[in-house]
């Protein structure tokens, strides 16, 4: 499958093949990416319109066959679903630092997502949630590990190729994603729910056999355990994690058997703890006395980043629950007598990422050719101000859609593109902040802390739900999108502070 794309690289004959003048073996890792992100996207598309599916929260006509939950609680379950995917990215590098190794790690994380999406290919309350368990467990372990395995292939931070091999393994992860909504979406909302989840396992299953294919053109880095525990380290954990569950196992059959035990007892703890634990890291690495003044200085600063990227990935992550179900719900599905399903909307990100990401990239290096580029802060400020400002676009079409019209598909293509232009503003610049600012102790582990923000944006989302709050009507809307403009404002004003704490990261 991968060395359909691959080329001979000039030299001389007999020369090894390569991936559009890279390793070969990431085209492997390429591949394994675009089949886990199309599982991925194709389930996400999915999730919330099944789950109301055939309850009162359903769109008109539409089919049967799902949970029937209410609006708020699909919103809630959605939130807390996406956040621990990127929770469960910090201890699945941990898995791949200390116990099995990258590739192994990614290995067993295929296997797991496919068997997750197959559990949601099963009718049935329970075999659903524990599919969404397995995925998310999954997600984290690959998402942790693949682009570490991308970097093995390179001779170093210093290799001319690293960065366009890089870019190539983020052209995969889009293009899964522009694809699934089409399949996956698309025969799940208008064919049958579970078929569309099986497709998605099909999709982990392609991406898993060309990665097992493949190793043998990977690098012999991605085998080894690099700080491999030590039998005391193993078994201590074991035991920890033991009395964990057997804990969680007691109570959780105390509740059952009181007959108290309602969805709620499973998803507030989980969703608190998407908060609390992005807080107790940040002050774990804060509080850290092996910090210089300097370092303490740029974690000061990063909390401001941290923040503002949680406020931004709580209204973007939207897309998939409160856009979803206005789209399915209050947007006309047809476009020129040509009809579509709702599910197909979720294509729309990853087309303008695709699209406009090259154009950003020369935008931001013909102002610095300038002297006019924008710094980190001045970016950061924009991404919440365009994530915000898309939301009050978004209080338009709610507005027009109150009493019972349908409104044009053009509103919701609007609003995420403005997204999408402030997801380009402030995604890259976090990922690349987060590692110029990280203090030297935790160099290897702030990329997962730059993951924390996005739980602690949707763990607010979910428990905002949880709560009763209507994040389907134009209040909260309007107060989230105000939320957003505020904070970059905020930003924005205080620029020259956070640039002080910052140092010489610009």
């Amino acid at each position: 499958m991968a060395s359909s794309l691959t080329t001979t690289s000039a030299g001389t004959p007999g020369s090894e093949k390569t991936f559009f003048g890279h390793p070969r073996g990431l085209a492997t890792l390429f591949m394994t990416e675009m089949w886990e992100r199309f599982s991925y996207y194709g389930m996400r598309a999915l999730l919330v319109l099944y789950l109301v599916s055939g309850g009162a929260d359903a769109a008109t006509g539409s089919q049967g066959g799902g949970l029937a939950m209410t609006a708020a609680t699909a919103t809630a379950i959605y939130s807390v679903y996406v956040s621990m995917v990127y929770l469960m990215a910090m201890p699945g590098g941990w898995f791949g630092d200390r116990v099995w190794g990258a590739r192994k790690t990614v290995a067993i994380a295929g296997f797991v997502i496919m068997a997750g999406h197959a559990s949601l290919a099963i009718p049935g309350q329970a075999m659903f949630f524990v599919g969404l368990a397995l995925v998310a467990a999954g997600s984290g372990l690959l998402k942790a590990n693949i682009s570490t395995m991308v970097g093995h292939l390179y001779d170093g931070p210093d290799d001319p190729r690293r960065d366009g091999g890089f870019t190539l393994f983020y052209v995969g992860i889009n293009l899964g994603a522009f694809v699934a909504p089409f399949v996956v979406g698309t025969v799940g909302e208008k064919v049958n729910w579970h078929l569309g989840f099986a497709l998605a396992a099909v999709g982990m299953g392609l991406g898993l056999i060309q990665f097992l294919l493949g190793t043998k053109n990977l690098s012999a880095k991605s085998n080894v355990v690099p700080n491999p525990l030590s039998p005391a380290e193993r078994k201590g954990i074991l035991v920890k994690v033991s009395l964990v569950v057997l804990l969680a196992a007691a109570f959780y059959g105390v509740v059952v058997a009181m007959g108290m035990y309602t969805l709620n007892w499973a998803l507030v703890p989980i969703t608190l703890a998407g908060l609390i634990i992005p807080v107790a890291v940040l002050v774990r690495i804060k509080r850290d006395k092996d910090l210089d003044k300097t370092e303490q200085s740029k974690m000061t600063g990063y909390i401001w980043f941290f923040v503002a990227a949680a406020i931004f990935w709580m209204i973007y992550d939207q897309g998939g629950s409160t856009l979803s179900l206005f789209a399915d719900d209050k947007t006309a599905d047809t476009v020129f007598g040509f009809g579509f399903p709702a599910t197909w909307y979720q294509s729309l990100n990853p087309l303008f990422v695709m699209a406009l990401a090259p154009v950003f990239a020369w935008l931001w290096l013909w102002l610095a050719r300038r002297n006019q580029e924008p710094n980190t802060i001045v970016k950061f400020a924009m991404g919440l101000v365009l994530v915000g400002a898309s939301f009050f676009v978004f209080v338009v079409p709610m507005n027009m859609a109150g009493g019972g019209d349908k409104v044009s598909p053009m509103w919701l293509v609007s609003i995420y593109m403005i997204q999408t232009i402030g997801e380009l503003c402030l995604s890259p610049v976090g990922l690349s902040v987060t590692t110029k600012m990280a203090p030297q102790k935790y160099a290897s582990q702030m990329m997962g802390v730059w993951f924390l923000a996005v739980t602690a944006g949707d763990c607010t989302t979910g428990l905002l739900s949880l709560a009763g709050v209507d994040l389907n009507g134009t209040g909260i809307i309007a107060m989230q999108a105000t939320l957003a403009v505020a904070a970059g404002i905020a930003i924005y004003m205080y620029r020259k502070k956070v640039q002080g704490l910052m140092g010489s990261v610009h």
